[in-house]
Formats: structure tokens, C-alpha cells, sequence
């Protein structure tokens, strides 16, 4: 391997590093000091307050805080959902088509916290009013189910707060057979008298629940958002005992968050006048960690005796067909890579290619073997300019050498005569480079779509390989490896790294020691950071780096190397990294050196 090639890995490696650190979970944002209900509904949240406030919900709902509580269950070919006449909650989400890591249904909503999607508001007697601590009324009966089958089938489930003869608080969910969101009504009645501030708030407490067996990683990935006017607005909660917390103002069209694979957002289908996202970081037993979420849209309030408001809720997978089908940006919360760079690459042209070859392919593992086979294919043109630098670099490495041991000890006229044989026979030092680095924003968009697509979330392969999602584990250390987080070896990233190294010395035989000794540290490296990385990530690069061996075996067995002095000598660094140049021989290489010594 030239000294260039060896630059640019270190340069991929640098890059990957800082681009791994860019997405970790960024530091929080200061507690912004709120002008909203949220800021007292935490005060009244602390243990024992409420005990201590016999009126607490006031005048007007004192009288609901008691009641009878039903719960109801709809099932569609897709989820299993039940709601509690208590609150008007959703109180289990359980997915049909997809499992948690041991084998049971995701189930989204943390049933320990009582369930969630609550109205949040402010009343005229100075009281804080969360409807999840109200029973609401409901026709439906207790434990009644209503089953969805056929396509496109709905029913609607009506929960009232009678709070006197008159008012009334309406909360009504329209459930579709087919889709992963609900729909859902809101109505004040006669209420003008009883809501304060010209506001409420539409709440999702806590976030999604856990379901992937590693909860490090999977928190990693989670975050909150809001689509606040064109701009989405995002906090990540990153330090233990540090709430992160933003209130935005302007019409919101949607608030969300998600782990890796899963999500919840409310779409506001009228005028919505800001937003409020609260994130956490949760330490779990065994050094586990949770994100939990808070999220909420600001509803303005007209002090009407009459107002409804209609907004959408999605529960379900990190989907990009099925989110961008909502046709409001929910696309948005899957980190596909810098918005600017990368993300264009693996939004518009891997994604797309990489969902049409599973159309015709079932199997993933084989998608991305196919995969790998094409992207190699279009990258050839700057790997084919890159191993024929490295041939020419090699082919005047003898001529390089005598001069170092000429002039060892006049740096500067060292420097002149090799810039001088670079020139006499057209060779830029760094052609090998660029391609390299030219290849990066493909490879990191790469990186970033088999690190989040769902498609392969517990999709199997071939032997040890049972999913694509995560390493493919094939030994248990009994110790850990800091910084990179090692604690068993990945056989996919262990044959990557035997395939990195093998192409590395491919292309290193006439590299002195340091730079062999280098580029084996190079793998080493390479082998701890994607040991931690999905398989299906692995099996690319160990398929890429495959082809590459194959490449560079037939460049070095069939690719005749003539050196012959350049007739253009203008600099070598003026032509591009496409430049067009001859191959240099031995033979060449040994005449070029005896007339370079009868010339002294």
C-alpha cells in the first residue's frame, strides 16, 4: 500500500470516528423556564403533593376524579389496542407483525405509567387539569372488543367528561382497519367559562417502550421532534439527571419521537400554535439505559362555547414508505446522515434501490451480497484510478528510495527532486487518495441506512447470521473493551477485517515496515469500531471488500506497468484525479535509473 492509499484510509477512519461522535446523543439544552401549564403539571407531579391538595382538580372535576373504569379493546390486522375509560388512555399498543428480541409482540405504550395521550389545561379556578387522572363515560361496554377485518372497516369510540348539566369535555377515537394511525376528535361543550389561558395541550407522557434487547443502543438512536412551520426542531436527552426541554411557538404541524425502530407522533389536522418536547435519560438495571420522551402540541383555545379539533396519531414502525404516505415530513425522524450530504444519497437513490431489489428478492442478506455487487460496478471508475496509482506510486518507489538515501540529510532538496520525478513522469501523489475520499458520502450513506432500516430488523441469513439488525455474536468475552464498547466478536466484522487486510497487503508489497505495521493497525481498529455494528452493515463491507481482492488480484496480474517520462510537464496536481496516464514497467524503471546515474 503507497503512503497516499494509507492517508486516505486514515482519513476514512478519522472521518468515520468524528461522524460516529457527531451522532451520539448530542449534549441537552438548559430547562427553557416555561410560560405554559407543562412547567406547574410537573410541580403537582412530585410525590406527595397531590395527597397534600385535597382540591386539587377544583371545583368543576373534583367529582370525576372517582368512577368506574372500562376498558375496551379493538383489534385490527394490524395492532391490538386497548383503552381505559380512565383517562381516555391508550393503554396497550401491541403490533401484530413485529416482535420484541425474545419473542413476544411490541407492545408501544408503557402500561406501567397507566397509559397515555391525555388533554392538558389550565382552569378558571387556578387548578391544573390532566384528564388522564379523570374517568370519562363511555356506551361501550366493559372489556367489549370490536374486531376490524374487512379493508378500510372503522369504528368510532366516544369518552365524555360530564362536568355539569351543561358542559362537557368529548374525546372520540376513530380506529381503521389497514393503518397504523387512529384518528381523534376533541369537543368542548359550553366550557368557555372553565379553560384558562386560551389554551390546551394535546400530551404523549412517555415516550415508546423498550424492544430491542440492547437498550444502550437503542436509546441512542431516540430522540424528539417537532415540525414547527417548515423547520423541524429536535431535542436529544444525553446525561443522566438532565431533563432537555424546548417550548416552540408557530403553527406545528407535528410533534413525535421514536427509538430505533418504533414511534409515535400527533399530527394537529387544524391550527396548531406551538409545541413542547421534554427528554430524559433513564439509567436501567445492568447498565441499561432508557430515553423517555415527553411531547405535546399547543392547541389555541377560542373561549367559545363550542370547539372542535380533529388530529391523527401514528403508532407503529419507523417506516419510510409508511411515514412519507402521511405526506407531513414524518419521514423526518429516521436519521439517514447529514441532512445536506448524506442524506439525500440514502433517501433518493439507496433507499429506493435497496427497496426495489427486496421487491424481487426476499431474502435480505442476498439483497445486499446484490447490493454490494452493484455499488462496486458504479464505484469502479474511481477504484480503477485509484489501484492504478498505487501501481505507479509502487513502480517509482525504487527511484524515491535512492533519492532519500541521497539527500537524507537536505530536506529541501529532497522535497525538490521528488516533486521533480513526480513530474517527469506524471504521477500526483495524491490520485490515490481521492477517489477514497470521494467515496465517502456513499459509504457513510450506507452506513446510516443499514444502521435504521427496519426491513432488516430480525431478518435472517445464513448459518450464525439470524438477524441483520445486530452483530452476529460468535463468541462471549468475558471481559470489555472500553471506548469501543466490545464485550463478544462479530464473525461478519472479523472476516471484514481478514478481507480489509488482505486487500491491504495486495497493495503494500513494496511499503516499508511502518507502513505495513500501519495499515495492520488500521484493521485492527477498523475490526473494534464495526464490531459493535448490524451484520447486515458487515456482510456489505466483507462482500465489497471481496470484490475488491478479486479486483486488485486481476489489476496486478493482467495490468502491464511501463514507465515512461511524461511529455506533458505541467505539474501533475493541475490534471485532475481522472488525469489519464501510462502504467510504468520494471524494465522501464530500471533504464530510467541507469540514465539518471550516467546523467551525474
Amino acid at each position: 500500500m503507497d503512503r497516499n492509499s494509507l492517508l486516505g484510509i486514515i482519513l476514512i477512519t478519522l472521518v468515520l470516528l468524528i461522524w460516529m461522535w457527531y451522532n451520539a446523543p448530542r449534549a441537552p439544552e438548559r430547562n427553557l423556564k416555561m410560560q405554559d401549564t407543562l412547567e406547574i403539571k410537573k410541580q403537582l407531579q412530585e410525590p406527595g403533593v397531590v395527597q397534600a391538595k385535597g382540591d386539587t382538580f377544583g371545583v368543576y372535576f373534583s367529582h370525576l376524579s372517582r368512577g368506574e373504569e372500562k376498558k375496551i379493546l379493538i383489534e385490527t390486522d394490524l395492532y391490538t389496542c386497548v383503552i381505559s375509560s380512565k383517562g381516555a388512555l391508550i393503554e396497550k399498543f401491541e403490533l401484530k407483525k413485529f416482535k420484541t428480541w425474545n419473542g413476544y409482540p411490541v407492545q408501544l405504550v408503557d402500561m406501567n405509567k397507566g397509559g397515555d395521550f391525555s388533554l392538558l389545561f389550565m382552569t378558571t379556578d387556578g387548578k391544573i387539569i390532566n384528564t388522564r387522572n379523570l374517568y370519562f363515560n363511555t356506551k361501550a361496554r366493559h372489556w367489549e372488543n370490536f374486531i376490524l377485518k374487512k379493508k378500510g372497516e372503522k369504528v368510532e369510540i366516544e369518552f365524555t367528561l360530564d362536568i355539569n348539566d351543561s358542559s362537557k369535555l368529548i374525546k372520540r377515537f376513530i380506529f381503521e382497519n389497514g393503518k397504523y394511525s387512529f384518528d381523534t376528535e376533541v369537543e368542548f361543550v359550553n366550557m368557555e367559562k372553565i379553560v384558562a389561558n386560551f389554551e390546551y395541550q394535546l400530551v404523549w407522557e412517555n415516550g415508546i417502550n423498550l424492544t430491542e434487547e440492547n437498550s444502550v443502543e437503542e436509546s441512542y438512536f431516540g430522540s424528539a421532534y417537532a415540525k414547527v412551520g417548515d423547520v423541524y426542531e429536535t431535542i436529544d436527552a444525553s446525561k443522566f439527571g438532565v431533563k432537555a426541554s424546548r417550548s416552540y411557538s408557530g403553527n406545528t404541524r407535528w410533534v413525535g419521537t421514536h427509538n430505533k425502530y418504533f414511534a409515535v407522533a400527533l399530527i394537529s389536522n387544524d391550527y396548531s400554535d406551538g409545541a413542547y418536547l421534554e427528554g430524559e435519560r433513564i439509567p436501567l438495571p445492568n447498565n441499561g439505559v432508557k430515553e423517555n420522551y415527553l411531547i405535546a402540541l399547543k392547541i389555541p383555545f377560542r373561549g367559545s362555547n363550542y370547539q372542535k379539533n380533529y388530529f391523527t396519531v401514528y403508532l407503529g414502525p419507523l417506516d419510510y414508505k409508511i411515514l412519507k404516505s402521511y405526506g407531513v415530513g414524518l419521514e423526518e425522524m429516521i436519521s439517514l446522515g447529514l441532512r445536506w450530504l448524506i442524506r439525500p444519497i440514502s433517501e433518493y437513490v439507496l433507499l429506493p434501490f435497496f427497496t426495489f431489489l427486496h421487491s424481487i428478492i426476499p431474502n435480505y442478506g442476498i439483497v445486499i451480497i446484490i447490493f454490494s455487487f452493484v455499488i462496486k460496478i458504479l464505484l469502479t471508475p474511481l477504484t480503477l484510478t485509484q489501484m492504478k496509482s498505487i501501481k505507479k506510486m509502487q513502480a517509482i518507489a525504487p527511484i524515491l528510495k535512492e533519492l532519500q538515501e541521497k539527500y537524507k540529510d537536505n530536506p529541501q532538496k529532497l522535497n525538490q527532486e521528488v516533486m521533480r520525478v513526480y513530474r517527469e513522469y506524471g504521477v500526483n501523489p495524491f490520485s490515490g487518495c481521492w477517489p477514497l475520499l470521494l467515496q465517502l458520502p456513499i459509504l457513510y450513506a450506507l452506513f446510516s441506512l443499514f444502521r435504521v432500516t427496519i426491513e432488516l430488523r430480525q431478518a435472517g441469513f445464513i448459518l450464525w447470521i439470524k438477524d441483520l439488525s445486530v452483530p452476529d455474536t460468535i463468541v462471549k468475552l468475558p471481559f470489555y473493551i472500553p471506548i469501543f464498547g466490545v464485550h463478544q466478536i462479530s464473525g461478519l466484522a472479523l472476516l471484514m477485517a481478514i478481507t480489509m487486510f488482505i486487500q491491504q497487503w495486495m497493495t503494500s508489497a513494496t511499503a516499508d515496515k511502518r507502513q505495513r505495521t500501519t495499515a495492520t493497525i488500521m484493521t485492527i481498529l477498523f475490526f473494534l469500531i464495526f464490531n459493535n455494528l448490524p451484520s447486515g452493515l458487515n456482510l456489505y463491507y466483507f462482500t465489497f471488500n471481496v470484490l475488491s481482492i478479486l479486483h486488485q488480484w486481476y489489476i496486478n496480474k493482467y495490468t502491464k506497468v511501463e514507465l515512461k517520462p511524461s511529455t506533458d510537464k505541467k505539474s501533475p496536481f493541475k490534471g485532475g484525479i481522472f488525469k489519464k496516464f501510462d502504467i510504468p514497467t520494471m524494465s522501464e524503471l530500471t533504464g530510467a535509473k541507469k540514465k539518471r546515474k550516467s546523467k551525474k
